[in-house]
Formats: C-alpha cells, structure tokens, sequence
C-alpha cells in the first residue's frame, strides 16, 4: 500500500521536480534516488510523492547538500590588487560591484582581502552560510601564496608553524612550505584559518620577511584555479555542496 504524502505547504511542488530544476538529474532518475532513501528533506528522508516548498527545503543527496532556492547566488571572483573589498566605495577607488555588470543578484562579499593583496574572494546573498564560513568556530582554512623578502631560512616555517605573538594575540599557520626561492625573494604557501585583518602580512612582518605580493588561492574546498584578475563566475553545484560541507551543512 503506497505512503499518504506529507501535508505541504501551498505552493509546494513535487520533489522530483525540485531535484530535477536543481540539476540533480531528470524528473526519474530524481524519482530513483528518492525510492533509494538517498534523499532527506529537513533531516528526515523522503518518499516519493512528497512535496516542499524549493525555497526553504533544506535537501541532502548522498549526504550532500542541494540549494534549491533560485533566488541564491554563489560567486566566486578573482580581486585584482588595488580593488577595495566593499561593495562600493565613498571615496571613488575600484570597488567589487565593478566587476560585477554581468550578475543580477544582490550579493555580498564574504570576508576581505586588502586593497594590495589579490585572489579568491567568495559572494552571496545566502546569509547563513557567509556567516558560517566567517565564523571562528568552523575554522574554515584559508590558502594564500606570497612573495617575500628572503634569503628565508628553515627556522621561518618552523616559527610560523609553532605560533608568533602578533600584538591581538597569538597566531599560527596550519601548514607551511616554500615552492620558489630566487635571490632576494621567496615564494612560499601558507593554510591558515585565522580571519584577522592582515593577519598573514603580520605575521611575516613579525618573522622578518615582508610581503610584497599576496594572493589568496583557496577558501575551503574552493579553489581560485585560472580564474582571471577581475573575473567573476557561478560556483557549480558540487562546490557549493562542498562549502555547506565545510560548515557542516
């Protein structure tokens, strides 16, 4: 005897159709994974003929989270140096908004980069996940390559891994290690998950051997890639489960 269907909210539609406009899979093959129990709606699992409403429905497949909210926009953008991480600016520098004409959402950026420092930045209009990704308590780990003042001696990374006083308090990268050395500059790759402003400048500073380029190439499972300076593109639908992921969504 097949299940009665859930009570839905009006304006509800059929969760195979959802899945499918999400891009899933077609209307039946969604219908498969739903008869397979590898679908959950707000923590319970589905059942075929069930209905949500796409743009509350908190779906997982295969343990995965699926945005079904077409109102939700998920950018990545590469920010070239001398661009202000607000959204516009009072005193007229270049600003994130200009390199946005092609995006018709509303969307803000999630955390910064300084004005001199180039790479990754990640915007959206889906609050609840920028707060989480900028939240201490998820510790979501952070990748940038820079340029340095060297010769950089072993005992730099040995520092910075074991911790350096910074004058907020005591800071240390998760990992560290040198992928060029010419002459007088060193260009090395650093993982923290520290959101302090500056933080990376300071605590090079702190060890003797500025920054003179910084570029911050991961955010968490998302990865700058040969995204070009002053690009922005859609985050697909794997990179998005991934950040939830992250977060523990």
């Amino acid at each position: 005897m097949p299940h009665a269907e859930r009570t839905a909210a009006p304006g509800a539609v059929r969760l195979q159709k959802v899945l499918a406009s999400a891009g899933v899979g077609s209307r039946r093959a969604s219908e498969e994974l739903i008869a397979a129990g590898r679908v959950t709606v707000d923590g319970r699992v589905a059942r075929l003929g069930d209905k949500v409403d796409p743009a509350t429905a908190v779906i997982h497949v295969d343990g995965e989270r699926v945005v079904t909210n077409t109102r939700l926009a998920y950018l990545a953008m590469n920010k070239p140096a001398g661009v202000v991480s607000t959204m516009a600016d009072e005193r007229g520098r270049a600003a994130l908004a200009d390199y946005l004409g092609s995006v018709s959402e509303r969307v803000y950026h999630v955390g910064r980069l300084d004005a001199n420092s180039e790479g990754l930045l990640l915007l959206t209009n889906d609050g609840d996940l920028a707060h989480r990704l900028m939240h201490p308590s998820y510790e979501v780990p952070k990748t940038y390559v820079c340029e340095v003042a060297g010769p950089l001696p072993r005992a730099v990374g040995r520092q910075l891994l074991a911790g350096v006083e910074l004058a907020d308090g005591p800071v240390r990268v998760d990992s560290f290690r040198v992928l060029d050395a010419i002459d007088r500059t060193a260009l090395v790759e650093v993982v923290l998950h520290e959101g302090r402003k500056h933080v990376v400048r300071r605590m090079f500073d702190e060890v003797g051997h500025p920054v003179f380029r910084l570029v911050r190439t991961a955010i968490g499972p998302i990865r700058l890639g040969d995204l070009k300076p002053g690009r922005v593109r859609r985050l697909n639908r794997a990179e998005v489960a991934a950040l939830f992921k992250a977060v523990g969504g």
